[in-house]
This record gives structure tokens, C-alpha cells and sequence, in this order.
């Protein structure tokens, strides 16, 4: 890796100081806890001028439940405080399961609900330093012209790896976004789109202020993951889950996956198959509709299709009541 590049870092203390550096640096980066972004820039990824740090912006840092029993995160709030808290551990166990699966105990420590949810994807053809970049004519993602995954592809397949984003989606979260005209609220599926290169639909200046989750009683909720190693890892596969089960039958059900595309997936079609009983038959049906919707590709350095199986068989053994099957 190499040095840190020259830049100007700005810390503001408010949510109208960071945007008003945002707005007069346009192409300035925000920085949380820096547990990916930093590493990018040692690799030659990114080489931002001005970067602008959140962790001081006391507005961000908020962490509460509405009288209607949302939860409102702010998007610096640390992965280890929200893993942590006794209110989101009760209510919502498969956000703190999902934070709490996140790399290791260090970077949950730094590492930031936003910066989690607006996760760079990564390629074994594109997380590489600069001389393995250029000695591979680089790739879509970045400074070249062709996916090395899928040759023939016009846009990138590059996989989203965040832990939290699957877990908010099984619970119908939202985020409200800032941008140089204004706030806005937008379903957190709206979030992202299907191309690695450019997976966020965030518009020029805009960035995530808050998660908001909606209340998930009378919901099971869960978060399970599969990394190589057992921490530090992104998935292979990451799968959340919010069921509920009335005298054996399932009727209704959300499944949610991470490491299988550019973007965190939520499954759609369920509901169709709904109302059902939990038995290898609906499984079967699930995982085929699962396994359309899925894109594993070449892009770690497992083979897509052991990816696509631990995916689906980690939701076999959600929904199944089994718990984790690999």
C-alpha cells in the first residue's frame, strides 16, 4: 500500500457546518471511520482533495425510539454502540446481529451506521493496489472499460458486502438524506441499484443523515452470516430474515441478502407463495425464487456457486427453524 495522499481534512461540529462544506467542495469525501475508505486511498482507489470528517457532528450521533416505536439511528452512530444497545438488541435483534457481524471488535469501534450502509462494493479485480490494477488494464469499476467478472457486461458486478442494510430491509427502514436543496426520506431499498460501479443513487452532495427502522413486533427477526474467517471477513453470503409463524404456518415472511450483488437484495415475490407451512416443499419454492433473483459472481475469491449455496442454504436454515446450515 501506499502513503496516505496530501488532503484537507475538515472536522465541523454541526450538521449545517458539514454541509456547508460539502457544498463549497463538491468532490470532497465524507470520512466516519475511515475502515474502508482509508484503505482505499492507500491503494491508489480514491484520491480525494478535501475530506470532510462526521464524528464530531453531534447530529449524527443520535440514537433513539419514537412514541410509535421506530428506531432512529444517526448515520454516525458506531457499529459497536448499535450491536450494543439494550433497546436495539430487544427490539430489533437482527440489526444488532448484523452489527455486531461486522469485520472485528476494533472496527466496530470506529466503523459507522452510514458508512455501513454506503459500503463501497469490492472485486478481487478492483480491491488490489495500483500496480495490480494497471498490470491488469484495470477494470469497469475503475479507470478501465471492461467487467474482468463478466466481459461482455455494460455495467459492473462488483458485490455489495454490508452487514447492516439487509437487516434494516426486512424491517421496511427508511433514511433521510441531505442534500444542497434540501432533506428528503426515501425507502432504504431506493438506497441502491444494480451496478457495482455506481451502486448508491445518492444525486451530487448528498449524503445519509439518519436510518430509520420501523417497529418489528410481532416479528422474529435474525441476521446470519458466512465469511471465510470467522471475524475481520465480508460475507460470502449474509442473509436477514423477519417471519411470522400462526399454528405452524409461515404468513409472512421477508428475506433480504448481502454478498450476492451489487446491492443489498431484497427479495421480492414472496408474498405470492404466502400463506404456507415451513416444510422442505416451500423451502424448495423459496430457493428457487431466491436463487433467481441472486447474482453471484467471480468476484471473491470463492467460486460463485459455493457462494449462491451457502446463500441459500443459510436461508433454509432460517426459515426452517434450524438455525445456521452450511
Amino acid at each position: 500500500m501506499e502513503a496516505l495522499p496530501d488532503l484537507t481534512l475538515h472536522r465541523p461540529a454541526t450538521l449545517a457546518e458539514l454541509r456547508a462544506l460539502l457544498d463549497a467542495n463538491p468532490t470532497a469525501r465524507l470520512l466516519g471511520g475511515g475502515t474502508d475508505l482509508l484503505v482505499n486511498l492507500r491503494r491508489g482507489i480514491d484520491t480525494p482533495d478535501v475530506m470532510v470528517e462526521t464524528t464530531r457532528v453531534a447530529d449524527l450521533h443520535g440514537l433513539s425510539v419514537a412514541d410509535d416505536g421506530a428506531l432512529t439511528v444517526g448515520a454516525a452512530v458506531t457499529l459497536e454502540r448499535l450491536a450494543a444497545d439494550p433497546a436495539v438488541r430487544a427490539g430489533w435483534p437482527a440489526l444488532a446481529q448484523a452489527a455486531e457481524a461486522v469485520a472485528g471488535p476494533t472496527h466496530r469501534a470506529v466503523a459507522t451506521v452510514g458508512g455501513n450502509l454506503c459500503l463501497d462494493t469490492r472485486c478481487v479485480y478492483y480491491n488490489q493496489s495500483e500496480w495490480w490494477r494497471s498490470a491488469n488494464d484495470y477494470c469497469l469499476k475503475k479507470a478501465g472499460e471492461m467487467c474482468h467478472v463478466a466481459p461482455k457486461s455494460k455495467i459492473c458486478f462488483a458485490c455489495f458486502s454490508g452487514d447492516v442494510a439487509p437487516a434494516a430491509l426486512v424491517a421496511g427502514a427508511t433514511v433521510r438524506l441531505s442534500a444542497p436543496t434540501g432533506e428528503r426520506e426515501i425507502p432504504l431499498t431506493d438506497l441502491y441499484r444494480e451496478d457495482g460501479a455506481a451502486h448508491l443513487t445518492l444525486a451530487p452532495g448528498e449524503i445519509v443523515v439518519s436510518l430509520t427502522v420501523p417497529s418489528v413486533a410481532g416479528w422474529e427477526t435474525a441476521y446470519r452470516k458466512v465469511r471465510v474467517r470467522g471475524s475481520v471477513d465480508f460475507p460470502l453470503a449474509g442473509i436477514a430474515m423477519a417471519i411470522q409463524r400462526t399454528d405452524g404456518q409461515v404468513t409472512a415472511l421477508r428475506l433480504a441478502t448481502t454478498g450476492t450483488n451489487a446491492r443489498p437484495l431484497l427479495v421480492d415475490g414472496i408474498d405470492a407463495l404466502l400463506p404456507a407451512p415451513a416444510d422442505e416443499a416451500f423451502l424448495d419454492t423459496l430457493e428457487r425464487l431466491m436463487g433467481k433473483q441472486m447474482q453471484p459472481m467471480s468476484s471473491t475469491f470463492t467460486p460463485q456457486t459455493y457462494r449462491r449455496r451457502v446463500a441459500l442454504n443459510v436461508m433454509r436454515g432460517l426459515v426452517g427453524g434450524e438455525g445456521l446450515r452450511v
